[in-house]
Protein backbone atom coordinates (compact mmCIF):
# COMPACT_ATOMS: atom_id res chain seq x y z
CA UNK A 1 0.00 0.00 0.00
CA UNK A 2 1.29 3.53 -0.87
CA UNK A 3 2.18 6.19 1.83
CA UNK A 4 0.79 9.87 0.88
CA UNK A 5 0.69 12.81 2.05
CA UNK A 6 -2.80 13.69 3.45
CA UNK A 7 -2.34 17.21 4.94
CA UNK A 8 -4.12 16.07 8.10
CA UNK A 9 -3.60 19.23 10.53
CA UNK A 10 -4.19 18.80 14.38
CA UNK A 11 -5.03 21.81 15.79
CA UNK A 12 -7.95 21.88 12.89
CA UNK A 13 -9.05 18.46 14.71
CA UNK A 14 -8.89 20.28 17.81
CA UNK A 15 -11.25 23.04 16.43
CA UNK A 16 -13.59 20.31 15.09
CA UNK A 17 -13.29 19.15 18.47
CA UNK A 18 -12.41 15.39 17.21
CA UNK A 19 -10.80 14.85 20.64
CA UNK A 20 -13.92 14.53 22.96
CA UNK A 21 -14.79 11.49 23.95
CA UNK A 22 -17.42 10.10 26.03
CA UNK A 23 -17.92 10.72 29.91
CA UNK A 24 -15.54 8.38 31.87
CA UNK A 25 -18.00 6.20 33.15
CA UNK A 26 -19.24 5.01 29.92
CA UNK A 27 -15.84 3.86 28.59
CA UNK A 28 -14.69 0.90 26.83
CA UNK A 29 -11.08 -0.03 28.12
CA UNK A 30 -10.05 -1.31 24.94
CA UNK A 31 -9.86 2.40 23.60
CA UNK A 32 -7.22 3.01 26.46
CA UNK A 33 -4.19 3.42 23.88
CA UNK A 34 -6.35 5.93 22.16
CA UNK A 35 -6.71 7.85 25.28
CA UNK A 36 -4.47 10.89 26.03
CA UNK A 37 -6.44 12.25 29.50
CA UNK A 38 -9.38 13.10 31.33
CA UNK A 39 -10.89 16.22 31.58
CA UNK A 40 -13.71 17.11 34.01
CA UNK A 41 -14.88 13.07 33.65
CA UNK A 42 -14.41 13.41 29.86
CA UNK A 43 -11.89 11.27 28.06
CA UNK A 44 -9.78 13.02 25.79
CA UNK A 45 -8.87 11.32 22.31
CA UNK A 46 -5.22 11.26 21.49
CA UNK A 47 -5.34 12.84 18.37
CA UNK A 48 -1.78 12.19 17.22
CA UNK A 49 -3.06 8.23 17.01
CA UNK A 50 -6.46 9.77 15.24
CA UNK A 51 -4.02 11.46 12.39
CA UNK A 52 -2.29 7.95 12.24
CA UNK A 53 -5.04 5.70 11.67
CA UNK A 54 -6.57 8.73 8.92
CA UNK A 55 -3.65 8.87 7.11
CA UNK A 56 -3.70 5.06 7.40
CA UNK A 57 -7.25 4.60 5.97
CA UNK A 58 -6.69 7.47 3.55
CA UNK A 59 -3.81 5.69 2.16
CA UNK A 60 -6.23 2.36 1.82
CA UNK A 61 -8.61 4.57 0.37
CA UNK A 62 -6.92 5.67 -2.56
CA UNK A 63 -5.32 2.48 -3.42
CA UNK A 64 -8.26 0.42 -3.35
CA UNK A 65 -10.41 3.53 -5.69
CA UNK A 66 -6.96 3.20 -8.09
CA UNK A 67 -8.63 -0.32 -8.91
CA UNK A 68 -12.08 0.74 -9.42
CA UNK A 69 -13.48 -0.59 -6.14
CA UNK A 70 -16.90 -0.02 -5.34
CA UNK A 71 -17.19 1.77 -1.32
CA UNK A 72 -20.09 1.82 0.79
CA UNK A 73 -20.73 4.88 3.20
CA UNK A 74 -23.30 3.97 6.54
CA UNK A 75 -24.29 6.79 8.88
CA UNK A 76 -28.02 6.63 9.82
CA UNK A 77 -27.68 8.70 13.13
CA UNK A 78 -29.23 12.36 12.51
CA UNK A 79 -25.94 14.19 12.93
CA UNK A 80 -24.78 12.60 10.17
CA UNK A 81 -27.57 11.96 8.06
CA UNK A 82 -26.90 14.87 5.54
CA UNK A 83 -22.81 14.60 6.07
CA UNK A 84 -22.61 11.50 4.33
CA UNK A 85 -25.37 11.66 1.56
CA UNK A 86 -23.25 14.94 0.71
CA UNK A 87 -19.91 13.10 0.87
CA UNK A 88 -20.94 10.44 -0.91
CA UNK A 89 -22.61 11.66 -3.47
CA UNK A 90 -19.24 13.97 -4.15
CA UNK A 91 -17.51 10.63 -4.27
CA UNK A 92 -19.45 8.64 -6.10
CA UNK A 93 -20.13 6.36 -3.35
CA UNK A 94 -23.39 4.03 -2.61
CA UNK A 95 -24.50 5.11 1.01
CA UNK A 96 -27.12 4.53 3.65
CA UNK A 97 -28.13 7.42 5.69
CA UNK A 98 -31.33 6.01 6.96
CA UNK A 99 -32.35 3.06 8.60
CA UNK A 100 -30.06 0.34 8.14
CA UNK A 101 -32.31 -2.88 7.06
CA UNK A 102 -31.09 -5.89 8.66
CA UNK A 103 -29.92 -8.14 6.23
CA UNK A 104 -28.89 -5.84 3.68
CA UNK A 105 -25.97 -7.47 2.89
CA UNK A 106 -26.02 -10.66 4.43
CA UNK A 107 -29.16 -11.46 2.45
CA UNK A 108 -27.86 -9.47 -1.08
CA UNK A 109 -30.85 -11.56 -2.94
CA UNK A 110 -33.99 -9.91 -1.68
CA UNK A 111 -31.61 -6.54 -1.79
CA UNK A 112 -31.35 -6.68 -5.00
CA UNK A 113 -35.31 -7.59 -5.67
CA UNK A 114 -35.92 -4.49 -3.63
CA UNK A 115 -33.74 -2.74 -5.97
CA UNK A 116 -35.26 -3.75 -9.06
CA UNK A 117 -38.83 -2.77 -7.70
CA UNK A 118 -37.69 0.63 -7.01
CA UNK A 119 -36.12 1.16 -10.33
CA UNK A 120 -39.48 -0.35 -11.88
CA UNK A 121 -41.20 2.38 -9.93
CA UNK A 122 -39.36 4.78 -10.59
CA UNK A 123 -39.37 4.13 -14.49
CA UNK A 124 -43.43 3.83 -13.98
CA UNK A 125 -43.28 7.30 -12.09
CA UNK A 126 -41.09 9.05 -15.07
CA UNK A 127 -42.73 8.01 -17.66
CA UNK A 128 -46.14 8.80 -16.36
CA UNK A 129 -47.88 5.60 -15.90
CA UNK A 130 -48.88 6.30 -12.28
CA UNK A 131 -51.00 9.67 -13.68
CA UNK A 132 -53.01 6.91 -15.63
CA UNK A 133 -53.76 4.40 -12.85
CA UNK A 134 -57.15 5.09 -10.30
CA UNK A 135 -55.81 8.02 -7.59
CA UNK A 136 -56.22 4.86 -4.74
CA UNK A 137 -53.74 2.63 -6.85
CA UNK A 138 -51.38 5.38 -7.94
CA UNK A 139 -50.90 6.63 -4.59
CA UNK A 140 -50.19 3.63 -2.94
CA UNK A 141 -47.54 2.80 -5.51
CA UNK A 142 -45.94 5.91 -4.51
CA UNK A 143 -46.09 5.72 -1.04
CA UNK A 144 -44.05 2.56 -2.30
CA UNK A 145 -41.41 4.36 -3.96
CA UNK A 146 -41.15 7.25 -1.42
CA UNK A 147 -40.69 4.25 1.59
CA UNK A 148 -37.46 2.48 -1.36
CA UNK A 149 -36.29 6.19 -2.25
CA UNK A 150 -35.86 6.52 1.65
CA UNK A 151 -34.16 3.60 2.86
CA UNK A 152 -33.09 2.37 -0.36
CA UNK A 153 -31.77 5.76 -2.28
CA UNK A 154 -28.08 5.82 -1.90
CA UNK A 155 -27.53 2.22 -3.27
CA UNK A 156 -30.09 2.08 -6.03
CA UNK A 157 -27.04 1.91 -8.69
CA UNK A 158 -25.08 -0.79 -6.49
CA UNK A 159 -24.99 -3.77 -8.34
CA UNK A 160 -22.58 -6.26 -5.90
CA UNK A 161 -21.84 -6.10 -2.59
CA UNK A 162 -19.11 -3.33 -2.05
CA UNK A 163 -15.66 -3.85 -1.18
CA UNK A 164 -15.10 -1.99 1.47
CA UNK A 165 -17.57 0.55 3.98
CA UNK A 166 -16.79 2.88 6.00
CA UNK A 167 -18.77 3.69 9.52
CA UNK A 168 -19.57 6.44 11.25
CA UNK A 169 -20.43 5.46 14.27
CA UNK A 170 -19.71 2.01 15.92
CA UNK A 171 -22.38 1.44 17.83
CA UNK A 172 -25.21 3.06 15.43
CA UNK A 173 -24.48 0.99 12.76
CA UNK A 174 -23.58 -2.42 15.06
CA UNK A 175 -25.87 -4.37 12.72
CA UNK A 176 -24.05 -3.02 9.23
CA UNK A 177 -21.08 -3.51 11.05
CA UNK A 178 -21.63 -7.31 11.98
CA UNK A 179 -22.90 -7.90 8.17
CA UNK A 180 -19.61 -6.48 7.18
CA UNK A 181 -17.97 -9.05 9.51
CA UNK A 182 -19.42 -12.14 8.45
CA UNK A 183 -19.49 -11.27 4.85
CA UNK A 184 -15.59 -10.52 4.81
CA UNK A 185 -16.23 -6.92 3.87
CA UNK A 186 -13.23 -4.51 5.28
CA UNK A 187 -14.14 -1.56 7.45
CA UNK A 188 -12.96 1.51 8.30
CA UNK A 189 -14.80 2.76 11.58
CA UNK A 190 -14.92 6.39 13.32
CA UNK A 191 -14.59 4.97 17.09
CA UNK A 192 -15.48 7.09 20.28
CA UNK A 193 -14.20 6.36 23.65
CA UNK A 194 -17.23 3.51 24.23
CA UNK A 195 -16.37 1.69 21.01
CA UNK A 196 -14.84 -1.72 21.04
CA UNK A 197 -11.67 -1.15 18.13
CA UNK A 198 -10.94 -4.60 17.74
CA UNK A 199 -14.33 -5.02 15.54
CA UNK A 200 -12.90 -3.03 12.91
CA UNK A 201 -10.07 -3.08 10.35
CA UNK A 202 -9.33 0.47 10.47
CA UNK A 203 -10.48 2.20 13.92
CA UNK A 204 -10.27 5.71 13.31
CA UNK A 205 -10.66 6.98 17.03
CA UNK A 206 -12.95 10.61 17.03
CA UNK A 207 -15.79 12.60 18.18
CA UNK A 208 -18.70 10.15 16.55
CA UNK A 209 -21.17 12.27 17.75
CA UNK A 210 -19.90 15.91 17.23
CA UNK A 211 -21.37 17.08 13.51
CA UNK A 212 -17.98 19.18 12.37
CA UNK A 213 -15.77 15.87 13.83
CA UNK A 214 -17.71 13.66 11.79
CA UNK A 215 -17.31 16.46 8.49
CA UNK A 216 -14.13 16.63 8.44
CA UNK A 217 -13.15 12.91 9.05
CA UNK A 218 -15.65 12.23 6.17
CA UNK A 219 -14.12 14.97 3.86
CA UNK A 220 -10.65 13.16 4.30
CA UNK A 221 -11.99 9.87 3.75
CA UNK A 222 -13.54 10.76 0.72
CA UNK A 223 -11.30 12.98 -1.18
CA UNK A 224 -9.14 10.42 -0.72
CA UNK A 225 -11.37 8.01 -2.98
CA UNK A 226 -11.44 10.76 -5.20
CA UNK A 227 -7.60 11.40 -5.96
CA UNK A 228 -7.47 7.62 -6.33
CA UNK A 229 -10.25 7.69 -8.78
CA UNK A 230 -8.67 10.90 -10.59
CA UNK A 231 -5.30 9.17 -10.78
CA UNK A 232 -6.89 5.70 -12.45
CA UNK A 233 -8.38 7.88 -15.26
CA UNK A 234 -5.32 9.57 -16.37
Amino acid sequence: MSKRYWNIDLEEMMEARVHLGHKTRKWNPKMAPYIFTERKDTHIINLAKTARSLSEACDLLFDIAGRGKQFLIVGTKYQATDLVASAATEARCHYVNRKWLGGMLTNWSTTETRLQKFKDLKKEQDTGRFNQLPKKEAAMLKRQLDQLQKYLGGIRYMTSLPDIAIITNQREESIALGECRTLGIPTICLVDTDCDPDLVDIPIPANDDGIASIQLILNRLTSAICEGRALRSL
